[in-house]
């Protein structure tokens, strides 16, 4: 189980390097001449499927602030699910400990059956992947578009030159960015970065694909475009996403199931269509606040 974006937390890496350092970047992430330069794929690369999350009385403190308080939640093999909730009730914090960039302080994360905190030697015979969005999309601004979407592929040696560069393609295509593979980051706005960030983890061929607050920074437009890609995506690749956000019509409108956070707590899980018609006050404030009026559809 593996995630490209380990090195690559800020999305301003190497944006002020000089062109030498540039050069350096490059080489260190394998931009040279492959001795592999076929079709051939490592085994197991070319498949890909949803796969099934359960989480168990998951609890973290920081302090004495208890920040996820007995969060259960049980999200399906190629289903789409949101997270959602104001800023600051732990929904990014959720989702980092899926991915192990944090650890509970009690209960557990089962990825297919798995535990994803227990060591590889016993989780020895998973074989998924998984990838995730950062909402500062996290590109490195000294190498290109086509670039940073190889990157894994190519640290990894996962497949022959001529076969990485017809996945950038491929990938390019499915976020509509078909023919842009030189362009320079900088040259890039802030729906283009979202879709090449998209993009490039969609070339690790995931089983699960995680996005953090997507809409982060893009006006209503941008939003929209991009809520277009991944439902288009929801057709074309089968994997499961995990999405969490505070823009509830973006939600809304690509989920399968929703669920709501409220002061670290999983407060309402259902459909859109039961999300919308809920009776819990809290859920009809947030939705009438943030989508002006919508709470009162269905009632």
């Amino acid at each position: 189980m593996t995630s490209p974006d380990k090195n690559a937390k800020d999305g301003n890496f190497s944006s002020s390097l000089s062109p030498f350092g540039a050069f350096w970047t490059k080489l260190a992430h394998g931009f040279t001449p492959s001795i592999m330069d076929g079709e051939n794929c490592q085994i197991g690369y070319e498949g890909s499927d949803g796969v099934s999350i359960h989480i168990e009385n998951l609890n973290k403190s920081f302090g004495d602030h208890h920040v996820l308080k007995n969060i259960n939640l049980a999200i399906e093999p190629g289903e789409t699910f949101s997270i959602i909730g104001p800023s600051g009730t732990g929904k990014s914090l959720l989702l980092k400990h899926i991915v192990k960039l944090e650890q509970g302080d009690s209960g557990r994360i089962l990825i297919n059956g798995h535990d994803v905190n227990e060591t590889e030697a016993i989780n020895k015979n998973r074989s998924f992947r998984y990838s995730m969005v950062f909402q500062s999309s996290a590109l490195f601004n000294s190498l290109t578009v086509g670039e940073n979407i190889g990157l894994w592929l190519r640290e990894k040696r996962i497949c022959g030159e001529t076969r990485i560069r017809r996945i950038i393609q491929e990938k390019l295509s499915l976020v509509g960015l078909a023919g842009k593979e030189e362009l320079r980051t900088s040259e890039l706005s802030g729906g283009m970065r979202k879709r090449v960030a998209i993009a490039r983890s969609l070339a690790m061929n995931p089983d699960l694909i995680l996005y953090d607050e997507p809409t982060a920074e893009l006006d209503p437009v941008t939003s929209d475009e991009l809520a277009r890609v991944i439902m288009s995506l929801k057709e074309k690749v089968k994997l499961t996403t995990v999405i969490v956000s505070h823009d509830l019509n973006f939600a809304l409108y690509l989920s399968d199931r929703v669920a709501m956070m409220h002061d670290g707590e999983v407060i309402a899980i259902g459909t859109p269509d039961e999300i919308k018609k809920s009776q819990n006050p809290i859920v009809r404030n947030f939705i009438y606040t943030t989508t002006k009026g919508i709470q009162g559809e269905g009632a």
